[in-house]
């Protein structure tokens, strides 16, 4: 297109186009018709062939005028699609958001906001990937994911981690376990057990709060045994091998021969979103903002 030639000289030739009348076009156009006769005559100067034939009895398109007026309307039409597009993007209502989460975070709320999400922006792709804290950190840093829900977000420099939902810590007890019979339990009563644990490079901060909960109740637990993800450690726990601390929400999830008891410890384990520092775009804050009206449930 000539670099002389605006959008507007396209849009003001379309309205006489489609009414092949200049008073009646400059009307619709919310302008005088004076000025829009000289924006046609410009532009048919720029093009150096007449769009109209004018006549005493009215206007009608001359064939290069018929032909701009489909060029023209599809042009128009496709910006405008375009424009619409871009400010879709912009409000996050478009484009692919990928989010990582722990594997117990999905035994909170999170599954219903991942619901709640889709049905209110079902044109963005949602990929989900399930990955231990520290892959998560990891992911986050070199853009692998957009956002993470961690269970116990280590600080990260770089990354933007903040608290959604603390929860207490239940004990996980074979189901012929003595203490088993107990309805709540302190936690020096697991004081001399042997524990099943995941490793704490699959979380840092997760397995220290876990550890921290022992230390404050006078032990250090005997682990015996670990696991990468929580239900792993529970079915461990219902073959005999060992009791274990867990966050509560696990209590959901039913694996035969365990069973879950209340713990009395102020220590809590928490739900954490993290994302880069300085790079939250509008997929990711409506994301998070849905996430934590249904954590705070």
């Amino acid at each position: 297109m000539n670099e002389d030639i605006e959008l507007r000289h396209l849009r003001y030739f379309l309205a006489v186009a489609d009414t092949l009348h200049f008073t009646k076009a400059a009307k619709l156009l919310g302008i005088a018709q004076p000025p829009l006769s000289q924006q046609i005559k410009k532009l048919e100067e720029l093009l150096g062939y007449p769009l109209f034939v004018r006549s005493t009895r009215g206007v009608r398109l001359t064939p290069a005028g018929a032909m701009l007026a489909t060029r023209a309307r599809d042009t128009l039409n496709k910006i405008n699609d375009d424009l619409a597009q871009v400010r879709r993007l912009g409000r996050g209502e478009e484009g692919t958001l990928t989010v990582g989460f722990s594997g117990s975070v999905m035994f909170t709320n999170l599954p219903k906001a991942i619901q709640a999400y889709r049905r209110r922006y079902p044109k963005v792709e949602l990929r989900l990937r399930e990955m231990v804290t520290a892959a998560q950190l990891a992911a986050l840093l070199d853009r692998t994911i957009d956002l993470a829900f961690l269970r116990d977000g280590d600080p990260t420099e770089g990354l933007e981690i903040g608290t959604l939902l603390k929860e207490r810590f239940i004990a996980v007890l074979p189901e012929s376990h003595p203490l088993a019979a107990k309805r709540s339990l302190r936690m020096q009563d697991l004081a001399q057990e042997r524990f099943v644990l995941f490793g704490r490079h699959h979380g840092l901060l997760a397995y220290d709060r876990t550890i921290g909960a022992c230390k404050q109740a006078g032990f250090t637990p005997n682990i015996v045994q670990e696991a990468p993800q929580f239900p792993t450690v529970i079915r461990l726990v219902a073959a005999g091998v060992g009791v274990s601390l867990m966050p509560a929400c696990l209590a959901n999830l039913a694996i035969p021969g365990s069973v879950y008891r209340d713990v009395q410890s102020p220590v809590r384990t928490t739900v954490d979103s993290g994302f880069r520092s300085g790079s939250v775009c509008t997929m990711t804050a409506n994301f998070l903002r849905i996430a934590r009206e249904q954590l705070a449930k």
